[in-house]
């Protein structure tokens, strides 16, 4: 008997939510263009995407981190998640993940569904409680807390 493992890319689920002709077309058909927006996202998204890693006393800046879920089959890059230890160099408490966002927030929850389904791979990843992730938006430069609840 053989099984199979289908997993679904994070940024799918906002797009999806988003528009879901606009999700078959990114992920089912590759149709993808760069364009003005696209090329604003990427330098936005420059310093999240560079993979590198800051210390801050008990916290750590971690970029561009590879995260997935057995459980719930979703996979993908989360722009930033912030750790915060009991002790420095010692067994993490929190964790926080980020997603930066070009524009500014919108009327429907496809964002904040991406930063849920993030620390959904964070919690099996790593065996902690994540009650709530950010939203960064550029227009804002504001952070927006999401609370992770059953809705």
């Amino acid at each position: 008997m053989s099984s199979s493992f289908f997993s679904v890319p994070l940024a799918a689920l906002q797009h999806y939510l988003y528009c879901p002709r606009q999700c078959a077309l990114i992920h089912l058909e590759c149709a993808w263009a760069d364009n003005q927006f696209t090329a604003e996202g990427n330098v936005f998204h420059e310093r999240a995407d560079s993979g590198m890693t800051e210390n801050r006393r008990r916290k750590r800046i971690l970029r561009s981190l590879h995260i997935s879920s057995l459980q719930w089959g979703i996979h993908g890059i989360a722009d930033v998640v912030e750790v915060v230890y009991a002790e420095k160099g010692g067994i993490p408490v929190s964790m926080t993940p980020v997603e930066y966002k070009v524009g500014k927030p919108k009327p429907h929850r496809a964002d904040e569904v991406q930063v849920c389904a993030q620390a959904l791979c964070l919690e099996e990843m790593f065996g902690l409680e994540i009650p709530s992730g950010f939203l960064f938006y550029g227009k804002t430069q504001k952070r927006m807390e999401v609370v992770f609840d059953e809705e």
